[in-house]
């Protein structure tokens, strides 16, 4: 299993309704990719950080599918734009030595294929885990 999760704050001056929105959507994310087998969206406590999501996900195939699918993309247009601060981090149970590359990996490919979204990733102001050193390796 891949517990997969992120943690971000907000930009300052950003209005309610918008936070919530990407909160939301946050949450859409959970209940329609069909690889997410639980998860949780809500205030992260005790920490730098005002939001963070953890998704449960089976295998590397079903990360794919997350990442790349539309309520997802959506999230991502919608909510990045939004953050100042982000991280995403991994939990595994798989002993495979290779899998921190292999989820990096996947990261990339969805990078090289969004433009858009490396845009937005590489516009923010502070950027770590999983998913970096993010799509210009400079983080």
């Amino acid at each position: 299993m891949i517990y997969h999760s992120t943690r971000m704050s907000i930009r300052p001056g950003v209005a309610a309704e918008k936070r919530e929105e990407a909160v939301e959507s946050l949450r859409n994310q959970g209940r329609v990719i069909p690889s997410v087998k639980s998860f949780i969206v809500g205030r992260d406590i005790g920490g730098e950080y005002e939001f963070a999501a953890t998704y449960v996900i089976e295998d590397l195939d079903g990360y794919w599918e997350y990442l790349i699918h539309p309520a997802h993309h959506h999230t991502d247009m919608i909510g990045l734009p939004l953050v100042d601060k982000f991280v995403s981090y991994d939990v595994v149970d798989d002993d495979d030595p290779e899998m921190a590359a292999k989820i990096a990996a996947l990261h990339q490919r969805r990078y090289d294929n969004d433009p858009e979204l490396t845009q937005l990733v590489a516009n923010l102001a502070s950027y770590e885990g999983s998913a970096a050193p993010g799509p210009h390796g400079d983080r």
